[in-house]
């Protein structure tokens, strides 16, 4: 991915999201956005660990290079998408914490509250998150191989209860 294309995207939420996605698709898809729907496909009750398990599942595989989580609040795909390892997943209801997250952090997923933020401004922090780059300056990368070090430790088993 260089720096004129847009990255491929997941994008998925719960019934919460579900109006908000419904108008971020096309919106996407006019910014030459190459998109996998992940779902729900529609407003009925539905339960957000799934769809943040198969956007995360998507950019784990790259299949995908980003991906886009839309619930209620944001809050519950953000702390779901998070317990997969090679995820980094962010709240953000700015544009400045959209591209910071993904420029110092390497953030992957992004997560937004559909009822906490409007489309406009979701449209403008999903072209924030889309069009930054991962700049790995020695202090950024520092701080990225520090959370890889916790998710190895994680995954070692070495938090267990």
């Amino acid at each position: 991915m260089n720096n004129r294309e847009m990255p491929t995207v997941a994008i998925g939420g719960d019934h919460a999201g579900f109006l908000m996605k419904l108008e971020l698709v096309p919106f996407l898809q006019n910014h030459g956005v190459t998109l996998i729907d992940c779902g729900t496909n529609s407003d009925a009750p539905a339960d957000f660990p799934l769809f943040a398990e198969l956007v995360g599942q998507k950019v784990i595989s790259g299949e995908v290079d980003r991906g886009i989580l839309v619930c209620g609040s944001g809050v519950g795909v953000s702390v779901a998408a998070n317990k997969i390892p090679g995820i980094r997943a962010s709240l953000c209801h700015d544009s400045y914490s959209a591209h910071q997250g993904v420029e110092h952090d390497d953030m992957n997923v992004l997560c937004l509250g559909a009822r906490v933020i409007g489309p406009s401004l979701a449209q403008e922090i999903i072209l924030s998150f889309l069009n930054a780059r991962y700049t790995p300056l020695p202090r950024h990368q520092k701080r990225v191989d520090m959370i890889l070090e916790i998710e190895r430790k994680a995954l070692a088993g070495e938090y267990s209860r």
